[in-house]
């Protein structure tokens, strides 16, 4: 059909009744025949497996079954519940064979439909093992520019950017607070500002 992507949600459900999945012999053989499929087409395959209950803290192969689903995959990403925020998941990146490994990312599902979080801080074992994350950096920054509006109507950029590094906040991290916040920047001069008048505080 000439398709870019083929999405097979769960994978567990395109098996047959006949193919155990936890037999690395019997799952091999398909997931050869997919890579193969994939290069011969030119189709990215994306493969979703649904988690399980079982213990551990193996974010690899919990729930997919053969290791063989992991072993072939180029790149695998865990999406899971987020401790303390009910309306959050994550977005870990726990394989990647093609490049650096992806920051982690967060959405929210509400009434209202889904909302892209953007970078958040999370690890994978957090994520798996049900454990609250260290404090974000996105909402360090978010405090961090409350703060500054408190006494500030207009800091300069460069001077909110060395803040920020002490905290060890990303200027991708800063970007998305600022975004958030609803921060708009202007030029003066040479210098770039950050107009904080309108921050709303917490």
């Amino acid at each position: 059909t000439g398709a870019r992507v083929l999405i097979l949600d769960p994978i567990q459900a395109y098996l047959g009744g006949t193919m155990d999945m936890n037999r690395a012999n019997e799952s091999r053989n398909m997931t050869k025949r997919l890579s193969l499929l994939a290069e011969k087409y030119k189709c990215a395959i994306l493969l979703i497996g649904h988690m399980n209950k079982a213990g551990g803290n193996k974010a690899a192969y919990r729930g997919m079954g053969s290791i063989d689903f992991f072993a072939v995959a180029r790149s695998v990403l865990l999406v899971g519940r987020i401790e303390g925020e009910p309306d959050l998941r994550a977005v870990v990146q726990i394989k990647n064979n093609l490049a650096a490994f992806g920051h982690s990312k967060a959405f929210r599902l509400t009434e209202t439909g889904f909302e892209w979080i953007g970078d958040y801080e999370i690890t994978a074992d957090e994520v798996l093992g049900g454990i609250a994350p260290k404090a974000n950096k996105l909402e360090q920054a978010k405090k961090m520019l409350r703060e500054l509006a408190e006494t500030s109507t207009s800091v300069q950029s460069s001077e909110i950017f060395d803040m920020a590094e002490d905290l060890n906040i990303s200027k991708r991290t800063l970007e998305n607070a600022k975004k958030e916040l609803g921060i708009k920047a202007r030029r003066i001069g040479n210098s770039w500002y950050w107009d904080l008048d309108k921050v709303k505080p917490e």
